[in-house]
């Protein structure tokens, strides 16, 4: 159980990235996020009826397809937030 800051937030929240290997088209690469995001990519994923890998590896085309494609953390912070963006 995580501790409750004065201001309401979780220290868990502002926890240190966790850095986890996945297979992207045949490929082991590494990623780290902060513990908030993936937890946010695992309920994605089961939104979307995907494997976790399989929406990474979507993002990650996405991100390519892109002028100037950011890193692959950085895309899929920014595919989550516009994902809970949505009505």
């Amino acid at each position: 159980m995580s501790a409750e800051r004065e201001d309401g937030a979780s220290a868990a929240l502002f926890a240190p990235p966790v850095k986890r290997s996945v297979t992207i088209a045949g490929h082991q690469t590494a990623i780290s996020l902060e513990p908030i995001f993936w937890e946010a990519l695992r309920a994605a994923a089961v939104r979307e009826g995907l494997p976790v890998n399989a929406l990474i590896a979507r993002i990650d085309v996405a991100r390519m397809a892109a002028d100037d494609p950011p890193n692959l953390a950085s895309a899929i912070r920014c595919w989550l937030f516009r994902d809970n963006m949505r009505p």
